[in-house]
């Protein structure tokens, strides 16, 4: 019997416990904190062996592969003694992959992923697919495909889950954007950070598709010496008379989609931006890619259409959560990087109307690429967190600043501090874990505290 070891006892690591079990593995979850009580649960009901508070090496080290969960880094002490001993060490994605025969559809990218994913799943559910979603929104991966009764998966990857993959081949893949984000993952360098993003691609051919932004000049950068033989399909906001004029790019312009299918398959679809029930222009470019993947399935135009019209939005996504005494209270919680305060921050176009909440536990910001626009939009900066020096040291000369370790004073403050037509955005360009669970605790907390007011 093969023995695997899941290192971290989470959704994902629980997931793959859950997998090598139905595969008739020798199963042993080792997790070097306390697993929560509802994963412990699931754990002891399947007769599944586990340690926590410990990495056990004795154990371990015996394993004839780890599956290792996405929040360990390879520089753990556990992961860098495997590797010595030459035992593989792979992502929870990777092995689930490794057991269906499932067409996969793999969305990853520094913002704006779980909105697509969700979308591109919206899409292919409402045109009757016989669709899951996993990955890095909603349930585990592994845990999905056990029963395998699912067509198709909407897949949306991290770049920590892409690490450990060396045989993830997604028929369509898509890299929405590559920005600076989780800098202190990979020694501060951007470079391995996008080379973490592109191993999405590293096993697809000339029978996969691949979307991507053509904006982006890392993405093209990357291509040009990467020459892969997957079928490309290129998505631009910007693009001029020149790049619409190439028969494969999709594109936006003055209020008009433009979206291409491959030289194999010529077709154009049109959509105008009123059809879209997402607004803002990140969100144009969600719609794009979600749309395109739907096309690629055969779902019809009418069907794109209409699910484009009908779909809701994500939870913690510049989510509009109530407006007490004229005051609009938008919890954008999930915004956890430089990019996507720049996108919440445009989406709104008034001047100096912005109480803006963030702060946290800083992953290498450079505050500088918001400067001019926190400068025109915001009136007052509530520093949320433990230890914000580095936000609060760098616009100080700039804007009214006030620290809180509390959501809910934080919140009471910005209220005080707003007058009607103004708006409080929670956007903390910064990871949670300094006070709060993770980003949906955060904003949860964030909703409280606003119904609190009313």
């Amino acid at each position: 019997m093969k023995k695997i070891v899941i290192l971290g006892a989470g959704e994902s690591g629980v997931g793959a416990a859950l997998l090598a079990k139905s595969k008739k593995f020798d199963v042993f979850v080792s997790d070097a904190s306390t697993i929560k009580p509802h994963y412990k649960t699931i754990l002891e009901e399947n007769n599944i062996s586990f340690e926590e508070g410990n990495h056990s090496e004795n154990i371990i080290l015996k394993a004839k592969e780890i599956v290792k969960s996405p929040g360990i880094p390879d520089t753990a002490e556990i992961v860098q003694k495997a590797h010595e001993k030459q035992i593989p060490v792979i992502s929870e994605i990777e092995f689930a992959a490794r057991n269906t025969k499932a067409k996969l559809i793999a969305i990853t990218g520094s913002n704006g992923k779980t909105t697509t994913t969700l979308l591109t799943y919206h899409l292919l559910k409402n045109a009757g697919l016989n669709v899951g979603l996993a990955g890095n929104v909603g349930e585990s991966f592994a845990k999905k495909i056990i029963d395998n009764q699912f067509d198709y998966y909407v897949l949306e990857v991290s770049s920590f889950q892409l690490e450990g993959c060396f045989l993830f081949k997604p028929y369509i893949s898509a890299i929405l954007n590559i920005t600076p984000d989780h800098l202190d993952r990979y020694e501060n360098s951007f470079e391995k950070y996008a080379e973490a993003k592109f191993r999405i691609i590293r096993n697809q051919n000339e029978n996969d598709f691949f979307i991507y932004n053509a904006d982006s000049k890392i993405i093209e950068t990357k291509l040009l010496r990467l020459k892969p033989t997957v079928q490309l399909l290129p998505m631009s906001l910007k693009a001029d008379e020149s790049l619409r004029s190439m028969s494969k790019v999709s594109y936006y312009q003055a209020g008009k989609i433009v979206l291409r299918m491959p030289y194999n398959r010529p077709s154009q679809m049109i959509l105008q931006e009123s059809d879209l029930a997402l607004k803002g222009k990140h969100n144009i470019f969600n719609s794009m890619v979600a749309a395109q993947i739907a096309q690629i399935l055969g779902v019809s135009q009418e069907k794109i259409k209409e699910g484009l019209a009908t779909f809701t939005g994500v939870p913690h996504r510049l989510e509009d959560v109530g407006e007490v005494h004229g005051v609009k209270f938008i919890n954008d919680s999930k915004a956890t990087n430089i990019d996507s305060v720049m996108h919440a921050l445009d989406s709104f176009p008034d001047e100096k109307k912005i109480i803006w909440i963030a702060g946290g536990v800083d992953k290498g910001n450079n505050y500088e690429e918001i400067k001019d626009l926190v400068c025109k939009k915001v009136k007052h900066l509530i520093a949320l967190g433990k230890d914000n020096e580095k936000i609060c040291n760098f616009f100080e000369k700039d804007i009214e600043i006030t620290k809180a370790t509390e959501m809910d004073k934080a919140v009471k403050k910005a209220f005080r501090l707003a007058k009607k037509g103004d708006i409080v955005l929670l956007s903390p360009a910064c990871a949670s874990f300094d006070l709060f669970q993770n980003y949906e605790d955060r904003g949860n907390q964030f909703r409280e505290a606003v119904r609190g007011l009313q």
